[in-house]
Formats: C-alpha cells, sequence, structure tokens
C-alpha cells in the first residue's frame, strides 16, 4: 500500500453520522462517494444506523449501540465521528449524556444547526392543529421506510433557537474529545433548484446559508470555517453529503471546493496526523 492510499488511515474506526430526512442503506448511501473515497485512502468506514425522523434522545441511543458494536468487532479503543446536520447534535448527546465520552476520540460537525433556526422558530408558531396534522402523516411516511421512532413534530421543535440555548447548556464539551466543525454557503437560492425556497426563505429571515443551516449556526468548538465552491454555484446542504455524485466543478480550481470527497479526505488526514 503507497502512502498515498494510507492517508486517512486513522488510529480509529470513521463512523458517519447522518441527518434528518435519510437512513443508513447500502443501495442509496446518504453519502454518496465518500465513503468509497475515505476507504480507498486508508479509512475503516462505519454507519450510525439512527432513524431519520426520530429526536436527538432516541437517535442517540441508537448510535450509541451502533458504536459499542463497531468497538465489539474491531477492537478498536474509541471511534471518530463525523456528523452532518442534525446528526452532530445527536453525536453531542451520545458524548455528554450516554456515558460515552471515553470510546469517543473526536466529533467533527459538517453543518450541525448547533444554535438553531430563527426561520424555524417562526414555523414552529404555526397552529398547533396544522403542524401536528402534517406530523401524523410524515410519522407514518417514514415509519414505512424503516423509522422505528419518528417523531416530526418534536425533531421540528429541536431546531428552534430556544431549544438550542437549552440543549447547549445541558451538553457541554467533553474535555477529552477532540471537537471541530465546518459550514458551508449557497451563494444564491438559484445554486441549487431543490434547495431554491428553503435557501430563499432562511436568507430572507436569518442570511446566508447552506439551504437549511446559517454558519453561524453551525459554528461550535475548533470552528474550521465555510466551505465555498469554486464556481459560483457555492454548497448547499444536499452538496455537503454528496447527494448528486459527482463533483462541484468540472475544473479544478485553487479557490473553492471542487470536489466535497476532497474535502473529507482533508477532513480526516488531519484527524490522522493529530494521532486520531
Amino acid at each position: 500500500m503507497n502512502s498515498i492510499s494510507c492517508k486517512c488511515q486513522t488510529k480509529y474506526p470513521i463512523v458517519l453520522i447522518h441527518g434528518t430526512g435519510f437512513r443508513d442503506r447500502k443501495y442509496l448511501n446518504y453519502w454518496g462517494r465518500i465513503p468509497k473515497a475515505l476507504a480507498s485512502n486508508g479509512s475503516s468506514i462505519f454507519y450510525g444506523y439512527q432513524d431519520s425522523w426520530a429526536t436527538i434522545e432516541n437517535n442517540a441511543i441508537m448510535i450509541k449501540n451502533s458504536i459499542e458494536k463497531i468497538i465489539a468487532e474491531t477492537g478498536a479503543e474509541k471511534v471518530n465521528l463525523i456528523a452532518h446536520s442534525k446528526g452532530g447534535l445527536d453525536s453531542r448527546y451520545v458524548i455528554s449524556n450516554l456515558d460515552m465520552s471515553s470510546k469517543i476520540a473526536s466529533l467533527t460537525t459538517i453543518a450541525t444547526p448547533h444554535h438553531g433556526s430563527k426561520t424555524m422558530d417562526i414555523i414552529c408558531k404555526l397552529p398547533k392543529m396544522l403542524f401536528r396534522l402534517v406530523a401524523v402523516f410524515a410519522n407514518l411516511w417514514f415509519r414505512m421506510l424503516g423509522d422505528g421512532k419518528p417523531d416530526f413534530h418534536n425533531v421540528c421543535g429541536q431546531f428552534t433557537t430556544y431549544f438550542a440555548e437549552k440543549f447547549n447548556s445541558e451538553n457541554p464539551d467533553e474535555i477529552d474529545v477532540y471537537y471541530q466543525s465546518y459550514a458551508a454557503v449557497m451563494k444564491s437560492s438559484f445554486s441549487d433548484m431543490f434547495m431554491f425556497i428553503p435557501h430563499f426563505v432562511v436568507n430572507l429571515v436569518e442570511g446566508q446559508n447552506d439551504g437549511l443551516v446559517t454558519p453561524k449556526s453551525a459554528e461550535w468548538t475548533n470552528f474550521k470555517g465555510v466551505f465555498r465552491g469554486s464556481t459560483n454555484r457555492g454548497i448547499s446542504h444536499g452538496d455537503e453529503v454528496d447527494i448528486r455524485r459527482m463533483r462541484l466543478s468540472r475544473k479544478s480550481s485553487s479557490e473553492g471546493v471542487n470536489d466535497i470527497c476532497d474535502v473529507y479526505c482533508q477532513i480526516v488526514a488531519e484527524l490522522k496526523s493529530l494521532g486520531y
């Protein structure tokens, strides 16, 4: 094995923790080409296998169980968590509340709404009966897709700024775990037509965002900065997990991100250099 293929060979396995709306599936991978890119460079890749719309508390239990299985299977003392969106909140709860800090070496969060969303503050003020009706159908749908404990109504509430303030006070960082965080932004609502409406709305309420999360909300301990695309398109919430399964730009540029897989390889290579 040459030096290039070992650049992401970390001391501890990598566990990818997805966000809302998706599950860890073999043939429809949430992370696109990213796991293969990391594995081809030496990483041992695993998944959290939590529900797509369960609460932070319930998902955390599922993630804890997955981590314990990974440690038993590999013989590793700890794991490195890389979490996208709400997966970062689930992961922080695992570390702070489920007595798992000794088994987690690092947590990297990407576009996690650590400080909540002012847009969700407004949405959650919609008539309760309407909100709960939508939640009934959403829960039914996601249960059909495999969720054990979908809870659309309460999960939406966990994206508010007032919940975030309480959550942050109750889930402080653990001193033995290395934390780092990242954000991304779309350059306009036209950058990603799938995210056009949410980006437009969040931009009106909160300013620059990736279609859902602002850099201000994504900023947590050891904030490493904002990912920006090398073209006028920018990077959307879906782009952060390679939803299109392709490079962000056909041409290589020294400014901005050309391929999101390169970002993850760089993150993991840095974890390796830190001894994780």
